[in-house]
């Protein structure tokens, strides 16, 4: 079996079978029939729980959970992040889809919303939920991701927290909706519109400016979130969608969307999202979500278990179209092998990657880096920071001024077997 520092060819490995990862990792497989009977475990001999209303995990997934920066709702902004360590696949299941709320969850009753297009327009419509349900509707699968994801590793030095806590601002689902182009267009839209003003029905009335461009694009007004409504926190009962672009201008609670020539400068446009650079410029009016990468498993937190095979596993995006490759090294980046990309590989999605690994039990830093269709590389460490900077100070997770990280991200694993956030 051909092998590269430990990563192995996918087609040996398939053809080695179960036995020989068996004898790597200490494993066992007994014939059936020198088996010995299966004892009856205390929740075979009576009858379950009752079937619930609405299904919840099994109690014993309760750390498959997300991480509050505010559990207490404080009068302050408030994040969920989602465990990937913890997650398989693509989809995010809509319990664990990252949250920010900058005041808090409004209680929106339904039959009381209303969504308002007007400014530059012929004719201003208001639509009701039982309206925008009469609609054609369309679903796509796409991420969702804050402008300040990732952020952590900004820093000086490298930050010790898990997956969960460096890159827990990204989830990915199914969203189901109404295109906005189509309502839009029973509008009738004045030529001199360049913009929109899309707000929030929260209490800080959060609004961002959006491009036509992109309203007439792939904009959806969504509706449902994995095939269920909204949930609260990601904007019950409607929201914008934009795929691939920067999280916050996707408007939860949405309730106006007003056309104008120019975009609005509101505070979030203005100074929230709009950082400066090392040279002295302002970050501003950057929307998409460049081509990124990172390892869920193993990663801090998840340390392995003697040496042996191994699945080296993450998640690669891109608002530029579909992942075409990704590539893994377990030395640092001094050599690369590629990642098999499992099906289906969509546009402006997450892409689940995976790589066999048998560990030889030394030091090892394991990186993955994704490249997008249209040709986009995602940067190491280094080149981002040249172009955006660095924090000096380490402040906690959850401060970072810094927007867009896409850089490689390295996790160290020591003869123990620990793994550490490191940069290399």
């Amino acid at each position: 079996m051909e092998t590269m520092n430990g990563r192995l060819d996918r087609r040996a490995f398939l053809r080695g079978g179960a036995a020989m990862a068996a004898a790597m990792t200490g494993a066992t497989f007994v014939e059936s029939a020198a088996a010995e009977p299966l004892a009856d475990d205390p929740w075979s001999l009576v009858p379950g729980t009752t079937v619930p209303a609405y299904g919840v995990p099994s109690r014993f997934e309760k750390n498959v959970a997300r991480t509050l920066s505010n559990p207490q709702g404080e009068p302050r902004t408030q994040h969920g992040r989602t465990p990937h360590h913890l997650l398989q696949g693509t989809i995010t299941p809509n319990g664990l889809h990252f949250v920010i709320s900058h005041a808090g969850d409004p209680d929106i009753d339904p039959d009381k919303h209303r969504l308002v297009i007007h400014g530059l327009v012929k004719r201003p419509l208001v639509f009701t939920l039982d309206a925008l349900a009469r609609y054609p509707m369309v679903s796509r699968v796409t991420f969702v991701e804050c402008g300040g994801n990732s952020a952590p590793l900004f820093s000086k030095a490298p930050i010790q927290a898990s997956v969960q806590a460096l890159h827990g601002l990204v989830s990915c689902a199914e969203w189901t909706g109404v295109r906005l182009s189509t309502l839009l267009e029973e509008t009738g839209i004045d030529p001199k519109a360049k913009w929109l003003i899309a707000e929030g029905a929260d209490a800080p009335a959060l609004s961002r400016s959006v491009p036509m461009t992109k309203a007439m694009d792939d904009a959806m007004i969504a509706l449902y979130q994995n095939g269920e409504r909204l949930m609260p926190g990601n904007g019950y009962p409607m929201r914008l969608l934009l795929p691939g672009w920067e999280g916050n201008m996707n408007v939860k609670w949405l309730r106006r969307i007003k056309l104008v020539e120019a975009p609005a400068m509101s505070y979030y446009e203005a100074r929230t999202y709009a950082p400066i650079l090392p040279s002295g410029q302002a970050y501003q009016f950057y929307f998409l979500q460049e081509v990124k990468s990172f390892i869920t498993q193993p990663s801090p937190g998840l340390a392995l278990k003697g040496p042996g095979f191994y699945e080296i596993s993450g998640v690669a995006y891109s608002a530029n179209g579909r992942i075409s490759k990704v590539m893994v090294s377990t030395d640092g980046g001094q050599r690369w092998g590629q990642a098999a990309l499992q099906a289906p590989v969509l546009s402006k999605a997450f892409t689940r990657f995976r790589m066999a690994w048998n560990w030889n039990g030394g030091p090892a830093i394991l990186q993955s880096r994704a490249w997008d269709e249209a040709g986009n590389a995602q940067p190491t460490r280094a080149q981002i920071v040249a172009q955006r900077g660095e924090t000096k100070a380490v402040p906690p997770v959850t401060a970072f001024p810094s927007q867009h990280y896409n850089g490689i991200t390295s996790w160290a694993i020591d003869g123990k077997g620990e793994v550490t956030h490191v940069y290399a």
